[in-house]
């Protein structure tokens, strides 16, 4: 079973969310904040990152950097889709600079389109 970590402050949307995703099959895991995020990331091993950017705690943007200067958590190379409000082109830039396989702005897509997203990245 594939295992994703969830980062997202928002508890309906992180509830409403986690359950969509396990419905289709997945393990997910939820954390609140990006401290909370890397935390898990050190202890467990996951397929995919879906990473919000404004967090309590560290930012999701550095949440990324921590994962790429961190030896241990950069060695697992897990691929991280964004899902934030901040849709600025400066925004989507960064996180393509940190190598995000998908930037997904919040307003723009609906929650079932994003679990499709999410079926489609492991079926490539």
């Amino acid at each position: 079973m594939k295992k994703i970590l969830l980062i997202e402050d928002d508890p309906f949307l992180s509830s409403l969310l986690k359950t969509k995703i396990q419905k289709n099959g997945f393990d997910v895991v939820w954390a609140a904040d990006g401290e909370a995020a890397l935390e898990n990331l050190r202890k467990s091993d996951f397929d995919l990152i879906l990473l919000d950017i404004i967090l309590p705690k560290k930012t999701g943007f550095e949440v990324l950097e921590e994962m790429r200067m961190d030896p241990q958590l950069h060695a697992k190379k897990t691929p991280v889709i964004i899902i934030s409000n901040l849709g600025q082109e400066e925004d989507i830039k960064r996180g393509q600079e940190f190598g995000v396989v998908e930037y997904l702005i919040k307003a723009k897509i609906s929650i079932d389109d994003l679990v499709n997203r999410v079926k489609d990245f492991f079926n490539k």
